[in-house]
C-alpha cells in the first residue's frame, strides 16, 4: 500500500495541525500543499475542485481522496502500519481503537459546539451524544485509565485527542482538568508533536508576513 506518497493538504493553526504531527510520528515522506485561511484558500478554486466542503484536513493518494479527521488519521495509521501506530484487525484493542476514533467526530467534537455555542439542549434520545455531561464523563473516565487512550500503548488515537483537547483547552471550550491536563502535556512533549508544532508555527509566520 505505500508504493505512492501521500498528498497531504494543510492549513496551519487549523485542525490539520494534529495530521502533520500524526505524518512526523510515522515518520514518512509526503507532499504536502499549504493552504492560507487568511486568504480563504479552503473555500476558493483549485482546493474547492479536490474538497468541495473547503475543510482540511485532506489527503489524496492512489488517486483517491480521503477527508474527515478520524478517517484520515485511521486511513493513515493503517497505511503505515508497520510504524504500530494502529492496532491490526486481530488485535483486542482494534475495537476500542475504533470506537474513540469515531466518539471523537460523531459525539465529542459536536457537543463541544453546542456547548460553546450556547445552544439549547436537545432530548437525549434525538441528539447525537446525549448529553455534555454524559459524554464528557465517558471521555474523562478513558483518560483515568491513561497514560494513554488505550492503556499504555500510545496509538494514532493520541495524536488526535492530544491535539484536540490542547486547542480546546487553550481556548476554554473544555474544562481543562487535571486529567485532561496531564494527558494533553504527555501527548503534546512528544518530540514529533514537538515538530510538527514548530513546522507551523513558522509556516504560520510566513503567511503573516
Amino acid at each position: 500500500m505505500t508504493s505512492s506518497r501521500v498528498t497531504f493538504y494543510h492549513a496551519p493553526n487549523s485542525r490539520s495541525g494534529g495530521t502533520r504531527a500524526l505524518l512526523e510520528e510515522l515518520g514518512v515522506e509526503y507532499d504536502l500543499h499549504v493552504l492560507n485561511l487568511r486568504k480563504n484558500e479552503q473555500r476558493e478554486s483549485p482546493y474547492t475542485s479536490v474538497n468541495p466542503m473547503g475543510k482540511v484536513p485532506a489527503i489524496w493518494h492512489r488517486g483517491e481522496l480521503v477527508t474527515e479527521q478520524p478517517a484520515v488519521y485511521l486511513y493513515l495509521a493503517d497505511l503505515y502500519a508497520g510504524k504500530g501506530l494502529a492496532p491490526g484487525l486481530d488485535d483486542p484493542l482494534r475495537g476500542p481503537y475504533l470506537r474513540w476514533m469515531v466518539f471523537y467526530g460523531s459525539c465529542f467534537e459536536p457537543a463541544a459546539v453546542d456547548r460553546a455555542m450556547k445552544r439549547d439542549a436537545v432530548p437525549p434520545s434525538t441528539c447525537p451524544y446525549g448529553d455534555w455531561d454524559t459524554m464528557f464523563n465517558t471521555l474523562v473516565a478513558q483518560l483515568e485509565r491513561g497514560p494513554y487512550m488505550l492503556g499504555e500503548r500510545f496509538s494514532a488515537l493520541d495524536v488526535l485527542w492530544g491535539s484536540a483537547l490542547h486547542w480546546m483547552t487553550e481556548f476554554k471550550l473544555v474544562p481543562a482538568l487535571p486529567v485532561v491536563r496531564a494527558y494533553v502535556d504527555r501527548v503534546m512533549s512528544r518530540p514529533a508533536v514537538q515538530r510538527a508544532a514548530a513546522l507551523d508555527a513558522a509556516l504560520a509566520e510566513a503567511q503573516a508576513a
